[in-house]
């Protein structure tokens, strides 16, 4: 029997918590988390332990496919707590599925140093929001009356002037969700716990995947949030081999783009610098 063959018999043996410490205790997978986070990696991994000790629905999932999910998030350098509202890992009949949020979208967004001001937040009851036919520029009026959310705006303005901004009232956001996201129509607890902010991350993604300027890093992420989000089918959850694992893990951090490159400092122009005061001379005596 092959050392891999003997480590897969033994797994099965063990609780799924116990199983996913052994998996994040193999040299390969601490690689990938190193070439990933550097010296961040062991906090990394101890937030993959709590988030699956804590979450039922995760822990019937297979913990290399978690630990496959975790590792997108760790290529983009985003927390997987809930609680931050970054990244998640959401379970949808023991297969898991790493998801962004909203948080998430503006700091991968931040990154690229093209935005000036990026925002998202809701519309409460009591409150308006018209269009200028013109020019599509959307304007916010009247008073909140209550905590009751009828409407998602995400907003954003450039370093260079161009400005956006996208409302979706709370019924185009039920219907939007209803046609394009498989979570939403699953009943997937993140959808129940949280589906203003869920709404509100679609408003956002939606302004940024149409006219935001972005870059390789968040294109990929959130091309592979619309995908995760549409697509949950019912196969029934399977296992995966530590060498498919490790197969997995190498794809995912193969496709992690280098950090952006600082920008250059700007050329002074010494045009517009004061000139050096020359000292005075004396007069000559006479």
């Amino acid at each position: 029997m092959s050392e891999n063959k003997a480590l897969e018999v033994q797994q099965k043996a063990l609780r799924p918590v116990d199983k996913l410490k052994i998996t994040l205790s193999e040299a390969s997978i601490k690689e990938q988390f190193v070439n990933a986070l550097k010296e961040s990696a062991p906090l990394f991994a101890a937030s993959i332990l709590d988030l699956y000790m804590g979450d039922p629905q995760l822990q019937k999932c297979d913990p290399n496919l978690v630990v496959v999910e975790a590792l997108k998030a760790a290529v983009l350098r985003l927390p997987i707590n809930k609680s931050l509202g970054f990244a998640y890992i959401v379970a949808y009949k023991g297969i898991p599925t790493f998801q962004l949020g909203y948080k998430g979208m503006i700091q991968l967004a931040n990154r690229t140093g093209y935005y000036k001001y990026i925002h998202c937040g809701y519309i409460y009851q009591g409150e308006t929001v018209e269009e200028n036919w013109l020019n599509g520029e959307l304007t916010k009026s009247g008073t909140k009356e209550s905590d009751d959310v009828i409407g998602y705006f995400a907003h954003f303005e450039t370093i260079n002037g161009l400005r956006k901004t996208v409302y979706r009232s709370k019924a185009d956001a039920e219907k939007h969700a209803g046609k394009y996201s498989a979570g939403y129509k699953y009943g997937l607890d993140i959808w129940k716990k949280e589906t203003d902010k869920m709404h509100r991350k679609g408003v956002l993604r939606d302004l940024l995947s149409k006219w935001g300027m972005l870059s390789v890093e968040i294109c990929n992420a959130v091309a592979d949030d619309i995908k995760a989000d549409s697509v949950f089918d019912d196969k029934p959850a399977t296992e995966i081999s530590s060498a498919t694992l490790k197969a997995a893990a190498e794809a995912v951090t193969e496709q992690a783009p280098e950090p952006p490159p600082v920008a250059p400092e700007p050329p002074v122009d010494r045009a517009q610098e004061s000139p050096v005061q020359q000292p005075l001379r004396p007069r000559p005596t006479l």
